[in-house]
């Protein structure tokens, strides 16, 4: 059965619609977000509204604790301590009270889903070498981690402990191999292609799919201006860093 496995939207209202509109076409049994729903961008409860009713699971990330006043911002570079702030002021008490109630990590389909790393999901580490990887996954005993937090797509296959890290496009499971998957950022993709990323789990053929979408990016970026937030914000959108 086909699943769909989204990160890190980060209150892009118009790369959310993009990916939406995909999953309607295709219409996979279940969805799955790494957290992030919020947090630089300037549509906090718009996002939430729209992709909650989608959601099978749910975990929580960094950038929606700092809206809802739950970590210290001080690893935070300044745009993005004051974007958790505007959407701290913005988010409503029902959005809120459902940010806070997410969980660090969850079990999903024998994955586990976590938005940084199965080590300390609260220390918001990145995971971005083999080496990484491999410290990760003797963390845990699933045989498929997703993650997203870098918003760098990409999964590392790990093969008797020793992981090999792949941007394919799409990744044939092996039986008796384990694999940490980064699926990506919808709202705010870093890998120098703007396009919103998302993930595709068919669990039955054992395979992985990174899809990549166009959307109006431009509509996104007059947000973020009008809203008053950094520019650097609606800049980067463009350029996907």
């Amino acid at each position: 059965m086909l699943h769909a496995i989204v990160s890190d939207i980060h209150g892009n209202l118009e790369a959310l619609e993009a990916v939406l509109a995909d999953l309607e076409r295709l219409k996979p049994a279940s969805v799955a977000c790494l957290g992030d729903f919020v947090g630089y961008g300037a549509s906090p409860n718009e996002c939430i509204d729209r992709l909650r009713p989608w959601l099978e699971v749910s975990v929580i990330g960094n950038h929606d604790l700092a809206s809802i006043g739950r970590i210290r911002m001080g690893g935070f570079n300044s745009e993005a301590a004051e974007a958790a702030r505007w959407t701290d002021r913005q988010l409503t008490a029902e959005h809120r009270a459902w940010l806070e109630a997410l969980p660090f990590t969850a079990v999903w389909r024998d994955a586990l889903l976590v938005h940084a790393s199965p080590i300390d999901p609260g220390d918001w580490n990145y995971v971005l070498s083999p080496a990484d990887a491999e410290a990760e996954m003797a963390a845990c005993q699933e045989p498929l981690v997703l993650i997203g937090h870098s918003h760098f797509p990409g999964a590392f296959e790990l093969d008797n402990g020793r992981a090999r890290y792949t941007r394919s496009e799409e990744i044939q499971m092996g039986a008796r191999r384990r694999y940490l998957v980064n699926v990506g950022s919808v709202g705010q993709p870093r890998d120098g292609d703007p396009r919103a990323a998302y993930v595709l789990y068919d669990d039955r053929e054992r395979t992985l799919k990174h899809v990549r979408l166009e959307y109006d990016f431009e509509s996104a970026m007059n947000r973020i201006r009008a809203a008053g937030l950094p520019p650097f914000l609606a800049e980067r959108l463009r350029w996907g860093e």
